[in-house]
């Protein structure tokens, strides 16, 4: 079996950035890696992504979102993440489930218990083996979005680019502070699979305590296949 990473944390925490700087460091390494993200990973997820995340769509309900988004995972789980996985892989996902539970769950207020139940359903329970959670202020990461969205006019939402508006970076403050404080719940109640970040520090030293972070679970997942394929294990 292969090694499942993921990135979450509140918009403008930098996860994006990081999760292609682990990504390059890995295949510069010569291991066998593969970068995605969600919303998105496949032509069908990218295409609801476009939905999900389209400014335009102001009137969407609550359990449409979190449909789409179950929609656009079950795709990208099927098609490339536990295909890759079970070639030996290592996949790293910028964004997945624990996304649902914060922003749909934490922030919307959806019952919990429903969403764990869907979101289930739609990855056929894969888990990460480690979650990169990078933690910054709301406040701060919406003032980092605004700046990028200055340094990316023009965007159309075709791309969808980081730094373009999209519809999640238009909730009120109080729901980013939600989804916030919902990722720090999910912590607390299940540590083990999760590594907190400091975001507000500069790029370099949060690469550096991402890249400790990996490496040592990268080598407690080989310890542990090697005990697994001793003689009476």
């Amino acid at each position: 079996m292969g090694f499942f990473i993921t990135f979450e944390g509140p918009e403008g925490c930098g996860k994006s950035t990081q999760a292609e700087l682990l990504y390059r460091k890995l295949l510069g390494l010569g291991y066998p890696v593969l970068l995605t993200r969600e919303p998105g990973g496949t032509a069908i997820s990218d295409e609801i992504r476009r939905v999900i995340l389209d400014p335009k769509n102001t009137a969407m309900l609550p359990l449409t979102e979190i449909l789409l988004f179950a929609a656009s995972r079950a795709q990208h789980v099927g098609q490339v993440i536990a295909p890759r996985l079970a070639k030996g892989g290592i996949v790293i996902s910028d964004r997945y489930a624990d996304s649902t539970m914060a922003y749909q769950g934490y922030g919307l207020g959806i019952e919990l218990q429903m969403l764990q139940t869907i979101t289930g359903y739609a990855t056929g329970g894969l888990v990460p083996d480690l979650t990169l959670y990078i933690d910054i202020p709301v406040e701060v990461g919406l003032r980092r979005r605004l700046k990028l969205q200055a340094l990316a006019p023009g965007q159309t939402n075709e791309s969808l680019a980081p730094g373009q508006t999209n519809r999640l970076d238009l909730k009120e403050l109080e729901y980013h502070r939600r989804v916030r404080d919902g990722y720090l719940k999910m912590i607390a109640q299940g540590p083990r699979r999760w590594v907190v970040i400091d975001g507000l520090r500069p790029v370099a030293d949060i690469q550096a305590d991402i890249w400790n972070a990996v490496e040592a679970r990268l080598g407690q997942a080989a310890n542990h296949r090697v005990a697994l394929s001793l003689p009476g294990s």
